[in-house]
Order: C-alpha cells, then sequence, then structure tokens
C-alpha cells in the first residue's frame, strides 16, 4: 500500500500497491488481480539443511540456485538480497540489472531498492527512540504531540498508530505523487483525512496513513523534518550510509538506485514520489538493510540505535484482548513488527510494494538471523510475488524446519458446526467505507466455504495469492492446512461471524447483504437501460415503416399520448449509461493512482443523478401505459425499465456514487 488496500497479494502491503493491490484487486486491477499468477519454476532438489548448514557458502549455493531461474522465467529486471546471522552479514548478493537498457547489473552493496512498506520498520524504530528517551508516551493522545486538529471520534495514540488500529478507512489520494511534485508530509496528513470508522485499538486495519501521523509525531517532537530525523537518529548511527528518505535522492545516491519495471521488457517507471514517506518513501541497499537487521538484533555494525529493553518492547504484542477480543488469539501487531512467526520459531517482519518494487524483511530473534530480499519489478502475471513468497518459505524451511505439529483441541462435531458459521462471503477492513471507493469491497469479495465437512476453504486474499484450506486447531483459532498460517475468530453472542483476524495487521468482515446486493443491482438496472437505449431507434425505425396511424374511433395511438414519459425515461437511461461509464474510467484513473480532477467525479454524479431521477420518470411511464390500455406488452416493459431504474437507484445509493464527499 506503501500500498494496495485493498488487499491482496502476497504477504503484508504497503501504501502504493496495497492500495494497490488494496487498492489494486479492483480494477480492478490493482487489489487481488495477482490469482492468476504462475509461480516460478522450482530449484532443483537438494539435500536437507538446519540451522547448523546456515553458512554463507550453503546460502549463496541456495541463492544461486533460487533466484536466477525465478526473475528469469517472471521476467523480473532485479533482485537484491542479504542474510544476516550470528552479529555476521553472512551474504549479500545482486541479481539481474539495475538498468536494463544499460546492461548495469544489481550489486548489493552499491545499488539501491525502493523499499516500500519495509520503511515502516525504520519509522517505528524512530518513534520507540522518542518513548525510549521519554519524550512521547505509547498512550497519549497524538494531538497532544503534533497540535493536528483531526476529525476524529476517538483519540488516537502512538500504540495505535504502530500496530495498524487506529481505525481508519482506506485513503487512495496521494499515495504516489507526480515527479517533480514536492512532498509535504503535514499537508499530506491535513488534506482529506481518512474518516474513523472503527474504534481505536479494536479492528486490525493496516493505514499508510497512521503510519505517516506517527512519522510527523516524530517531526513536531523532535522540531526537525522527518526525514532529517531518520538520517541522523537511525541511518547514520546505524551505518546505513547509502540509505535515505529523500524524494528526489541526491544525486551521488540517484546515480545508483535500480530502475523499477512492470517487466524487465518494459520501459521503467518514474522515480515514484511517495505522498506519505513514513510509510514508504526509504531506498536503501542489501548491505544496508543487512545492518539495520543486525542492529535490531542487538548485533550493531555501528552505533546502537535503541537500547535492548526497547527493542524487546518493540516486539511484543502492542495490545491484548482487552481491545482486540478474540482476535488477541491469533497473530498480533508488535509496535511495528507483524508477527509472522512459522515452524514454532518467533518470526518478525514486513513486506512492502510500491507500483515497481517488492521487497520484504524477516528477523528471526531467537535465532539471532534475518533476510532481506527485494525485486524491482512486478513480472509477468505478477510473477514477484510468488517468487517472493518462494525465497521466504524456502529460507524457513531449509534452515528453520518445522516440528510437529500443533494437534486440534476441538471435538468433530463443534468443528463442523463452526465450519458451517464460518463459510460466507467477507471484504477486509482495511478499504473504503465512507467514499465512492466502496465498490471495491464488494467488487472483489473474499468467499469461505466448507470443505471435508469440518474445514474452511478461502478464496485468494486471505494475506495470499491462492485459495486456501484451514482447519480449527483451538475454538476459532484455524490453521493453514499444509502451511503457516493462522486465523482467529470473533463471534457475537449468538455465534454470528463478526471479525476474522489474519496477518497480524489485516482482518475480514462479512459482506452485508445490501452491499452484497449493490454492484448485482447497478449491473443489472445498467443493463435494462442500455437494452432500453438500443430498442429506442429499432422501434422508431419500425413505427416507421408500420406508417403513423390513427385508431378507428379518431383517438391518438397509445404511444403517441405516453411520448413525454417516454423521451424523460430514454434520456435519463441515456445519462445513467453515461454516468456508469465515467464512474468505470474514474476508478480505474483512482486505483492505479493516477491524478484524477475532481470536475470528472462531479459529471459522473450529475449524469448518474439524472439516471436516478429516471425512476420518477419511468413511473409516469408506467402509469400511462396503464391507463391508455397500450397493451399488455407495453405495459410489461415500462415496468421493467421501472425496475432497472429502482435498480440502479439502489446501488448508486448503497455504493455512496451520489455522496457530495468526492474525497478518497
Amino acid at each position: 500500500m506503501v500500498t494496495a488496500p485493498p488487499a491482496t497479494t502476497s504477504r503484508r502491503r504497503t501504501a502504493p500497491r496495497a492500495t494497490l493491490a488494496t487498492l489494486g484487486a479492483v480494477a480492478l486491477a490493482t487489489l487481488g488481480a495477482c490469482g492468476s499468477a504462475a509461480p516460478p519454476p522450482d530449484p532443483p532438489a537438494t539435500e536437507e539443511a538446519s540451522v547448523e548448514g546456515l553458512t554463507r557458502a550453503d546460502v549463496d549455493a541456495w541463492l544461486d540456485r533460487t533466484i536466477p531461474a525465478g526473475i528469469e522465467a517472471g521476467r523480473i529486471a532485479g533482485a537484491t538480497v542479504a542474510v544476516v546471522h550470528d552479529g555476521q552479514i553472512l551474504a549479500a548478493r545482486g541479481f539481474g540489472e539495475a538498468d536494463v537498457a544499460a546492461g548495469t547489473p544489481v550489486d548489493a552493496e552499491s545499488t539501491l531498492f525502493r523499499v516500500g512498506s519495509v520503511t515502516k520498520l525504520v519509522t517505528a524504530t524512530a518513534v520507540m527512540q522518542l518513548v525510549e528517551r521519554g519524550e512521547v508516551d505509547l498512550d497519549t493522545d497524538v494531538e497532544q504531540y503534533t497540535g493536528l486538529d483531526l476529525p476524529h471520534d476517538h483519540s488516537v495514540t502512538l500504540r495505535h498508530l504502530l500496530s495498524h488500529t487506529p481505525g481508519y478507512e482506506e485513503r487512495a489520494a496521494g499515495i504516489i505523487g507526480r515527479p517533480g511534485v514536492t512532498v509535504d508530509l503535514r499537508r499530506s496528513l491535513l488534506q482529506d483525512p481518512p474518516a474513523q470508522v472503527y474504534e481505536p485499538g479494536t479492528t486490525p486495519a493496516y493505514s499508510n496513513y497512521g503510519i505517516g501521523l506517527a512519522g510527523y509525531v516524530v517531526e513536531a517532537v523532535s522540531g526537525m523534518p522527518f526525514e532529517d530525523y531518520v538520517d541522523q537518529n537511525v541511518l547514520a548511527p546505524a551505518g546505513m550510509t547509502s540509505s535515505s528518505f529523500a524524494q528526489p535522492l541526491p544525486d551521488h545516491l540517484a546515480a545508483r538506485v535500480a530502475l523499477g519495471y512492470p517487466t524487465s521488457d518494459d520501459p521503467p517507471v518514474p522515480f515514484e514520489m511517495v505522498g506519505v514517506p513514513p510509510a514508504g518513501a526509504l531506498s536503501a541497499t542489501a548491505t544496508d538493510m543487512a545492518r539495520f537487521m543486525l542492529a535490531h538484533l542487538g548485533d550493531p555494525t555501528g552505533t546502537q540505535i535503541l537500547t535492548d529493553g526497547t527493542r524487546r518492547l518493540m516486539r511484543e504484542p502492542a495490545l491484548d484482548d482487552t481491545t482486540l477480543g478474540a482476535l488477541a488469539a491469533g497473530p498480533r501487531m508488535t509496535l511495528g513488527w507483524f508477527d509472522e512467526s512459522r515452524n514454532g520459531r518467533t518470526v518478525l517482519g514486513h513486506g512492502g510494494d510500491t507500483l515497481a518494487f517488492h521487497s520484504h524483511l524477516q528477523l528471526w530473534p531467537e535465532d539471532d538471523t534475518g533476510i532481506f530480499v527485494s525485486f524491482s519489478s512486478t513480472g509477468s502475471d505478477h510473477a514477484v510475488h510468488l517468487l517472493r513468497d518462494a525465497v521466504l518459505d524456502g529460507f524457513a524451511d531449509r534452515y528453520f524446519p518445522a516440528g510437529d505439529t500443533e494437534p486440534s483441541t476441538v471435538d468433530d462435531a463443534t468443528r463442523a458446526a463452526h465450519a458451517q458459521a464460518l463459510a460466507g462471503t467477507y471484504e477486509g477492513t482495511r478499504g473504503f467505507h465512507t467514499t465512492f471507493l466502496t465498490v471495491a469491497g464488494p467488487l472483489q469479495p473474499i468467499t469461505a466455504q466448507v470443505v471435508d465437512g469440518d474445514r474452511v476453504r478461502f478464496s485468494a486474499g486471505v494475506g495470499q495469492l491462492r485459495p486456501a484450506v484451514y482447519e480449527e486447531v483451538r475454538p476459532w483459532v484455524y490453521r493453514e492446512v499444509d502451511g503457516h498460517r493462522v486465523l482467529a475468530v470473533q463471534t457475537d453472542a449468538d455465534g454470528r461471524v463478526q471479525l476474522i483476524g489474519h496477518d497480524s495487521a489485516m482482518s475480514l468482515m462479512p459482506v452485508s447483504a445490501a452491499r452484497s446486493a449493490a454492484v448485482p443491482a447497478l449491473g443489472a438496472g445498467a443493463a435494462v437501460l442500455l437494452v432500453t437505449l438500443i430498442a429506442w431507434p429499432v422501434g422508431a425505425l419500425v413505427r416507421r415503416v408500420r406508417g403513423s396511424r390513427q385508431t378507428p374511433d379518431g383517438d391518438v395511438p397509445s404511444h403517441t399520448r405516453t411520448r413525454l414519459p417516454h423521451i424523460l425515461t430514454r434520456s435519463a437511461a441515456l445519462s445513467a449509461v453515461l454516468g456508469l461509464l465515467t464512474w468505470v474510467y474514474v476508478m480505474v484513473t483512482v486505483l492505479t493512482l493516477e491524478p484524477l480532477p475532481d470536475a470528472v467525479i462531479r459529471v459522473a454524479q450529475v449524469l448518474t443523478a439524472l439516471g436516478v431521477l429516471g425512476f420518477l420518470a419511468a413511473v409516469w411511464r408506467l402509469t400511462a401505459e396503464v391507463r391508455t390500455r397500450s397493451g399488455w406488452f407495453r405495459v410489461t416493459t415500462a415496468t421493467v425499465v421501472l425496475l432497472g431504474f429502482a435498480a440502479l437507484s439502489f446501488g448508486a445509493n448503497e455504493l455512496l456514487l451520489l455522496s457530495p464527499d468526492i474525497t478518497y
């Protein structure tokens, strides 16, 4: 999301692509369009390894068998990887090309990659420095530090912001700015802030805006621009001399940054200006990210950036069941880290995506180990997400293989009953709820269905690219079959599902019946009105061929007496169809993070409003047809048209297409 809403690619997303891939699946080409991706070829089978085999030679050999084949098959321009273990940089490798046209190879020491939302770990580190010094408190309303008068119904604290539970809906505008436009953090936070749609601390809903606000606390309290504070207090002390939040990069670093590509066969994309820098603006080399991992493992190559006590505090779950309820039984956010534990070991991590770059960092703190990986292309059919998962999964299973799995403590009858209760249609809490982009949720819902009598199969989107089957191992806690993911379910007093927590900072909620019906209703209404428009000239042609004539008693034909409501109905149908086509353009433009004038949205709304008013014209037409006894065919046709306008009106209102607030 720095990305990308919305989401629906493999691990934790950042702004641009949460919002692209959160946001993206909608078009909905940005939030969940990765389900069709083909996996990279499996590396050749090798002997099993373990933590004892975690040596420089073995890691290098494993990477050589995994990365080159994957980036070639997926048409990914370049990749960079760093592995640390026992206080040392065990491996730092570059693969592919930083500049395809120039043939410049990726070098782990000198080539910078945009790390997307992995940036948030640096921001959280800066916040925890202020906590450590006593300059801020985790549980104090952040307005006391920022002075920003934000339209919140509930107070928001740093604990909420770092755990992605401030209650904000998603925001798309300003995630990626145009080249040449100066990024201003304060202005970005004050311009159309997202609505607070959940009570803070209760509902995991990943928020780039929330981390941006946490970064602004650092700026306000330190008295220096956020980028300067981080450079002087985190990057430089950690020895990260080839890293920067600057946008654009200074000349000495700009010449070394890898170009980002849709695929290695496409032209590069411009340097991405992240509108909320604390959420995703960092550019860094693999070796610098290795130094950052070592600092958080307590083996700094430079100056210690956090005390041991603060690092331990940062790794602990930020919230408990007093606010999270039953979701606390699943993976929980720490103060900045995702709980990505697997194979019986504690794993902390964070992923990140921009439009072109895709990264992930994981620490195995109990094993004094870390891995960072970044790619400079999305690749063909979004192959990068599967390759990234293949690298992380391969590393875990090779060096930290799983032991015995947790046996289920739930009896067969309860598992079957809970599976039936869990079956249904869901959408992410990280989404749009008060804006016209609310269509993103029901347009690509996540479904859960019972399989094997007591297991639940979720469609793609629950933190993974493909459907996955889960089994209940503890009451309302589900583990992925043949996988490591865990879901926690919160129900009401009657056993109805309220929330499904996954991936620490993400959760799902049931799609209401009204929202489920809204998109089909809108589509059905549009189809009816389109047929009405097509029938208009056809009917006129038929009447012309037959000729206009009076009835035997000299009366005017019934179609003449209903001409005005017919004209108004058809005019409204034309407006409705044009309005919906304009909305399609608006949605695609917004969800691909392209600039869009407000006037275009207003045009879509005016055309849609005229279409909705067509309901009144359709009532008039039906009434006229009945009164003139024009025949069953014309009455039936008028009734169908009336229903078409009713469906259009219901869908437009349910999806907020006529809301006076057009912020997004």
